[in-house]
């Protein structure tokens, strides 16, 4: 009985999650070909430009053996996982950003969710929900691209997509506490070159973080995308007993931190 007492604050605010979802959902959901399009020009161009355009011109036996190939493909093959991880990124973080601070700065019904008689821990999951949503859209247009044109069906590995899924919930619950706390619009564009934008490029997206001097990779690892481009590499292309489950369990820690975070400014949220 006390068990069953103690789980029931925990299933309401799971249903109360799935409400607020339901309401992103409906809104998004006429808007699904957008998102997926918007959010697969840049890992594209990455794609090309970088795996095909200069990967044609590198014979690195160090990367040829992380993505299980000796061809001129390698590099490309390489990158795939972090161009994944980078596009769900950006698409939970922007998505989820820009949907809070539309609702708070610009039509005012941002008041009426406050109003819901749910916990604030709620309000934080549906919305980080909506969020991943939003990445794995997208995330999973370019996986298709990848698995089709590179034949690196790895990427399809429970752990590499239980990752994605990670760092979806990651960079959503990032998204919800920029969106509560940035004042306009314009700081959510200095908010994404100060850190999103720097991150596509140092979070092991291309390169192997363990070629780096020392200092470079405390930097690297730092930041989140690392762990999510390191975790679906390792998932896609070595084997499972080499498998870095630290990646796992420093995106759970940081998700659950970030939606602590998330319950707490949903909480003592003014407007």
């Amino acid at each position: 009985m006390v068990s069953r007492a103690l789980s029931l604050p925990y299933r309401q605010i799971w249903e109360d999650s799935l409400t607020i979802f339901w309401r992103d959902w409906l809104d998004l959901r006429g808007r699904v070909w957008q998102v997926v399009a918007s959010g697969l020009v840049a890992p594209l161009i990455y794609i090309v430009a970088f795996g095909v355009g200069l990967g044609g011109s590198l014979r690195s036996e160090a990367l040829a053996d992380i993505a299980g190939s000796t061809a001129a493909g390698s590099y490309l093959r390489f990158i795939l996982p972090g161009m994944v991880a980078l596009s769900a990124m950006t698409i939970s973080f922007a998505g989820t950003t820009f949907s809070i601070c539309g609702a708070r700065l610009f039509t005012k019904s941002f008041e009426e969710l406050l109003l819901l008689p749910v916990h604030p821990l709620a309000l934080h999951l549906g919305k980080v929900l909506a969020g991943i949503a939003r990445g794995l859209l997208t995330a999973l247009g370019v996986l298709a691209v990848g698995v089709l044109g590179t034949g690196a069906w790895g990427l399809l590995h429970p752990l590499a997509l239980l990752v994605l899924l990670l760092d979806c919930a990651v960079f959503a619950g990032i998204g919800v506490i920029a969106g509560l706390k940035v004042p306009s619009l314009e700081s959510v564009g200095v908010l994404t070159n100060f850190l999103i934008t720097p991150m596509s490029f140092l979070g092991a997206t291309f390169f192997d973080p363990s070629q780096l001097p020392t200092y470079l990779q405390v930097l690297v690892y730092c930041l989140p995308l690392s762990y999510a481009s390191i975790g679906m590499r390792a998932a896609a292309y070595q084997p499972l007993s080499q498998f870095p489950w630290y990646t796992v369990v420093v995106l759970a820690g940081l998700a659950a931190i970030l939606a602590l975070v998330g319950a707490y400014l949903f909480s003592h949220q003014q407007d």
